[in-house]
């Protein structure tokens, strides 16, 4: 029996959040560029909502430098075009120097762009 087109849809949103994850282990900002949204933000877990050419350029600078990602859990809902992933993931980063493993909170909001999907926005909380 073929997969629901929501089932299809909910592995395409894993795979380019773990596309998106891999790029940033990798510091592929190229990729990144490619992922995100031109309008997507990434809010931190200080609050900062950071716009995406401001974040690929501090990585791009060294500021942010992500050495490794484990992928605790994730879960998608999609609704037609659009998706919330929510995943729990323990990050090895290099953050203005500070150099530590950061239990993150993702929730990513994604849109379907074509064939691919889009993701719009992020926000990191710790857990």
């Amino acid at each position: 029996m073929p997969a629901s087109p929501d089932a299809n849809a909910r592995d395409e949103v894993l795979a380019a959040y773990r596309a998106h994850l891999r790029a940033m282990t990798d510091g592929d900002t190229d990729a990144l560029d490619d992922l995100l949204d031109d309008g997507f933000t990434l809010t931190h877990i200080t609050g900062y909502q950071q716009p995406k050419a401001e974040w690929l350029a501090q990585m791009r600078a060294g500021q942010f430098v992500y050495h490794g990602v484990i992928e605790k859990n994730a879960t998608v809902d999609v609704e037609g075009d659009t998706a919330r992933l929510v995943g729990r993931i323990v990050t090895e980063a290099t953050v203005y120097g500070t150099h530590a493993d950061w239990p993150l909170r993702f929730t990513m909001d994604y849109a379907r762009d074509g064939e691919a999907w889009t993701a719009l926005r992020s926000v990191a909380t710790t857990w």
